[in-house]
């Protein structure tokens, strides 16, 4: 049977780039939401083998701009509730925290640029960073931070941003991107020095990067797909 992932969109420009290529040449049928279209996210979540909440401009606390932060903070609380695996990126990542009790704030400088972060003795034993170095070269473009939720586990710190990868129970959160293409970085910064110093370096690193973002892509299948035989395809099972 083949499987299905929900994708939720804050903005039009911070799309699943490679994640969305990878998980659909292993099969997956994709679901997109945009919630920034006055798009609905589903009434049922049981439905879906995984969840990936994208990248956003805005924070978390941006309710009243945007009232669909509620309604997702409400719907991925539920996921986790019916452990159905997680991926949140950026935004996404900060949605997950705050959807799980934590704090989200200002960071105490912005991160923009590639930038390396270093994976902690936790996450060397964790699953979704099976196989990698224990220093990643990533994208980074934010200004908020998360806290990690009670009983959940720091992944990866960074020097600027201590705070950079957690998973809670069946849900991960990377501050960071690593879906990334050159598209994308054009479609951000569209023109100046700062876009192509950002390119070039893409460039440079662009066939280790996809590696690196293929391999945590492919942990993260692999996580789903215990999650699929521990519940026995039966939802809503505290398996995790």
């Amino acid at each position: 049977m083949m499987k299905k992932a929900l994708i939720i969109l804050h903005v039009e420009s911070e799309g699943p780039g490679t994640l969305g290529e990878f998980l659909e040449s292993y099969g997956f049928h994709l679901q997109t939401v945009k919630l920034h279209k006055e798009e609905k996210l589903p009434r049922s979540i049981q439905k879906f083998d995984a969840i990936v909440s994208m990248g956003g401009h805005m924070s978390v606390h941006d309710k009243n701009l945007y009232p669909f932060l509620k309604d997702e903070k409400e719907f991925l609380r539920k996921a986790v509730d019916k452990n159905i695996p997680i991926l949140g990126i950026c935004l996404g990542a900060q949605m997950i925290a705050h959807a799980c009790g934590a704090s989200v704030e200002k960071a105490s400088e912005s991160e923009v640029g590639w930038k390396n972060v270093f994976v902690t003795g936790e996450g060397r034993r964790d699953i979704l960073f099976q196989g990698l170095s224990k220093t990643l070269q990533v994208f980074q473009w934010h200004e908020d931070t998360f806290e990690i939720p009670h009983g959940g586990t720091l992944l990866a710190i960074g020097k600027e941003c201590p705070h950079q990868a957690f998973r809670y129970r069946n849900a991960y959160g990377l501050q960071f991107h690593v879906e990334v293409t050159e598209d994308m970085l054009n479609e951000w910064f569209e023109t100046g020095q700062e876009c192509e110093n950002y390119v070039n370096v893409f460039k440079d690193i662009e066939r280790d990067y996809y590696v690196q973002a293929q391999m945590i892509y492919a942990n993260f299948i692999w996580f789903v797909d215990l999650c699929l035989e521990l519940s026995g395809n039966q939802r809503g099972k505290a398996v995790l």
